[in-house]
């Protein structure tokens, strides 16, 4: 069976080629940052730091405040949570598999994360049922949780139901956390609203969203188009109505933006992926984001 993580660990050089500085550092930055005894690096002042960390003999030579910034002394644990209904075996904004683009980025994630001691575990599953794959810390091991992810996300699955992992991941897991959520693209429910608050009180959240492929897209033309929820087919002459492809344009900015302000308003450091090659940089910018947001 060919390798997941050799997938994940190429995009990632090509990446690293493109771009030396931010998260990546020789090879990968620490994926999390907290307090120890040992100096990081400096990084502009912003609001919500400690005023202790500012570095001011930097700053006065600087000309504008620098904090200090320390690599954390203790190991932290990664949960993946994905959601492998079928509805995640559909296509992407780009065409590709949101499966692949959702073993992209957990793969992405989990690396950096081994690569630093830290342990990474998964919950997935479907409205039938929860998996839960206990953390370890080698490639091994996250190869096995990319090939959960890849075999369990099928157009022959069950729907999905991310409530029902959120609420797993509340009940179980009391200890604090990095939860990392990949998701399909739609509305959270009210009931994974109250979820998603009650996991940011114990643990660190962030949700990474899967776009939704424009069925209207013009090389699809000729192509018979499906909803996975029921197999519906799409009606030919919806996909070349003018009038409906514009206000299908504008319902997909306005969801965007009203799920940003949702996100934002339960302090929650959020990214909509849309591709594979937005994956590596968009997770890596979720990432500076959530470092830098007030907690």
């Amino acid at each position: 069976m060919d390798s997941l993580l050799r997938r994940v660990k190429t995009k990632l050089t090509i990446h690293a080629h493109r771009k030396v500085r931010g998260l990546i550092e020789g090879e990968y930055r620490s994926v999390f940052h907290g307090r120890s005894m040992d100096f990081d690096d400096l990084r502009p002042y912003v609001p919500g730091d400690e005023f202790k960390d500012i570095d001011w003999k930097a700053t006065a030579r600087h000309g504008s405040p620098l904090t200090k910034r320390y690599i954390a002394s203790r190991k932290h644990t990664l949960v993946l949570v994905v959601d492998t209904g079928r509805d995640m075996a559909a296509l992407a904004e780009s065409g590709e598999s949101k499966r692949d683009l959702a073993i992209l980025a957990a793969g992405t994630a989990g690396y950096i994360a081994i690569r630093h001691g830290d342990m990474v575990a998964l919950v997935t599953g479907t409205s039938e049922a929860t998996h839960y794959m206990p953390p370890e810390v080698t490639e091994s091991h996250l190869e096995r949780v990319l090939q959960r992810i890849h075999s369990s996300t099928t157009l022959a699955g069950e729907p999905s139901n991310l409530s029902r992992h959120l609420d797993y991941v509340a009940r179980n897991f009391r200890r604090r956390m990095i939860v990392m959520v990949i998701a399909d693209d739609r509305p959270l429910a009210a009931d994974e609203q109250r979820l998603v608050r009650r996991l940011t009180v114990q643990h660190e959240v962030l949700w990474l969203t899967i776009g939704d492929a424009d069925l209207m897209r013009e090389e699809w033309t000729g192509s018979e188009m499906y909803d996975v929820a029921d197999s519906a087919r799409v009606p030919e002459f919806l996909r070349h109505d003018t009038a409906l492809r514009a206000e299908f344009s504008a319902s997909i900015a306005d969801a965007a933006m009203r799920s940003e302000e949702l996100f934002e308003s339960l302090t929650v450091s959020s990214r909509r992926i849309t591709s594979a090659a937005g994956v590596v940089p968009g997770l890596f910018r979720l990432l500076e984001a959530h470092k830098h947001a007030r907690r």
